[in-house]
């Protein structure tokens, strides 16, 4: 190291530079390669025809730096079919950034990988240029040639449209069978309901039967006997007497009979009006004072109740027919009631569901992809459609688009028809904010020279602008096809007006230009600019794009 200063110092010297400067010089070039070093290499510099080989790119840096590494077809010839993410290695205080590339190519040959430039923070380095061979693919001949096959018809491959929908009756069919189930079906009546649907006397009836045939009475258990006893009473002279027997104390209630008898609103006896306050009161004993009376006695009070509760039914006046009429309309209401709850409880369950499959599908689909696919869009239809793929013009421009461009014939002025014709195939219009043109535009008089394709485009974009465009911006890339051509790319924006209004919108253009020995093809692709479907279809019409030379 001391030997290499001692060096560098004697050259500078010889040069008239000053030690400072020397020092400086060193620090500056030391400074450039210890913080910012790029290499490039390859897996292989031997590959056959169509196989794969790995670019790296390593570039070694501080964190404070922003790395650009080279992106598009940039390492043409050769083609690149895929762009890695970028790893990161941590080493002490620096960053090691590699960016692979997957490149292949399908012509035999020698060929070079151009340098890549990559730019690290405010600086631009290039990486060296590598040699790769691609080799033909070895043909045993030894085992004969064979004919070409002939032409098959291959059958349309059936849309699966139809599983979607028998999901979607099956969902529906479980969600209605559910609904029915627990809402709508007439369900079996429990015991207790189906004594609550009783007229009070017969169900009184059968509050006395149970009774009789409960064990208090055997185990001595007055009280609840008494209890029993006297809520069948109270209940069924609430229903049909009084309406507030169950709440009345004994004398209460005894006075209240009293005074409808007087009011001849009753025809009950005194004598029964005597046996039911005899009954009360022997039951309030037991109940309140633990009186205990004999198991016979508390026998002949059931009989008593029993034959009290005939009495009080053969006493009250028949109904009339408005009463009738009233109970009738009663019911109806509250039939009327159930249905309508059921209805609204149908409605409820429906709609929850509904949400929450639409809440569901957004969350994993978005929000505008569900909503379009429920209300339609007509991009998203195009997309998803069956797709041609087709050549227009001569030579043939092969491109894949939703629907098959139809011939249409471009005005050109007269002095310019003379000199070229224009053949052009298109689908869509501004007006539809979706449109693709195919043209291609070959010189009448040969030896005219190559058309400028820069100057083409612009008329291109003069039409735009014929047609009501505005504001129109661009950038210029350089575009290859799949298969080895190389043309122009101009792309950008620009303001639409919306029919019949005074308002614009913006729009997104990409023009392909392509040219030859007095030919020139051209694809122009116009969109909406917020319309998502329409990117996916420019990426894969842009994707599809091949030209084919004129056969001479």
């Amino acid at each position: 190291m001391i030997n290499g200063l001692r060096f560098i110092k004697g050259t500078c010297s010889m040069m008239g530079l000053s030690t400072g400067t020397i020092f400086t010089m060193l620090f500056f070039l030391m400074s450039c390669f210890s913080f910012s070093q790029v290499k490039s290499t390859i897996d292989s510099t031997s590959i056959k025809i169509g196989e794969q080989i790995t670019y790296h790119i390593q570039v070694e840096t501080d964190s404070s730096k922003l790395v650009v590494f080279p992106e598009g077809q940039t390492f043409s010839p050769l083609e690149m079919i895929e762009s890695y993410d970028i790893d990161t290695l941590k080493n002490k205080d620096k960053f090691n950034l590699i960016k692979k590339y997957g490149l292949t190519q399908f012509d035999s040959g020698s060929y070079t990988i151009p340098r890549q430039k990559i730019i690290v923070g405010d600086k631009t380095f290039f990486t060296d240029s590598l040699q790769v061979e691609v080799n033909t693919v070895v043909i045993d001949s030894t085992k004969g040639l064979y004919d070409i096959k002939p032409i098959i018809t291959v059958e349309k491959s059936g849309s699966n449209w139809w599983k979607y929908v028998l999901l979607a009756l099956l969902i529906l069919g479980v969600a209605a069978l559910l609904l029915y189930w627990f809402i709508w079906r007439k369900k079996p009546l429990t015991e207790e309901e189906e004594i609550a649907l009783l007229p009070p006397y017969d169900r009184a009836k059968l509050a006395l039967k149970k009774l009789d045939e409960s064990p208090y009475l055997e185990h001595e258990n007055l009280k609840d006997y008494y209890s029993e006893l006297t809520f069948i009473i109270r209940k069924y002279l609430e229903e049909k007497v009084y309406d507030k027997a169950l709440e009345s104390t004994s004398n209460e209630l005894i006075e209240r009979l009293s005074l409808l008898k007087e009011g001849n609103q009753i025809d009950i006896s005194k004598e029964d009006i005597k046996n039911l306050e005899s009954i009360l009161k022997r039951a309030d004993l037991v109940k309140f004072a633990k009186s205990a009376p004999d198991v016979e006695l508390a026998k002949m009070d059931w009989q008593t109740i029993d034959l009290e509760i005939d009495h009080v039914k053969e006493s009250l006046p028949e109904p009339t027919e408005e009463e009738k009429l009233l109970d009738e309309q009663y019911r109806e209401e509250q039939e009327r009631k159930s249905k309508r709850k059921k209805i609204w409880l149908t409605v409820g369950i429906s709609v929850f569901l509904l949400l929450g499959t639409l809440t569901g599908l957004s969350l994993k689909f978005g929000f505008d992809f569900v909503k379009d696919t429920i209300i339609g869009h007509d991009s998203k239809e195009l997309l998803e459609g069956d797709w041609v793929t087709s050549q227009y013009g001569f030579p043939p421009v092969t491109i894949a688009t939703p629907k098959v461009l139809k011939r249409t014939t471009p005005e050109l002025p007269e002095e310019i028809a003379q000199q070229m014709e224009m053949t052009q195939f298109s689908y869509g219009s501004l007006i539809d904010r979706f449109q693709i043109i195919v043209a291609t535009t070959t010189l009448k008089n040969a030896g005219q020279g190559e058309i400028d394709i820069e100057k083409a485009i612009d008329g291109s974009l003069k039409m735009f602008e014929n047609v009501g465009a505005q504001n129109i911006l661009t950038k210029r890339d350089k575009f290859i096809t799949p298969n080895g051509a190389e043309g122009l790319k101009v792309y950008g924006t620009m303001d639409v007006p919306v029919l019949k209004t005074d308002q614009v919108e913006k729009g997104k253009y990409v023009i392909l230009g392509f040219a030859a020995e007095g030919i020139m093809q051209q694809i122009m692709i116009f969109h909406k600019q917020t319309d998502v479907y329409a990117e996916q279809m420019v990426e894969r019409i842009l994707n599809s794009v091949e030209l084919k030379e004129a056969e001479e």
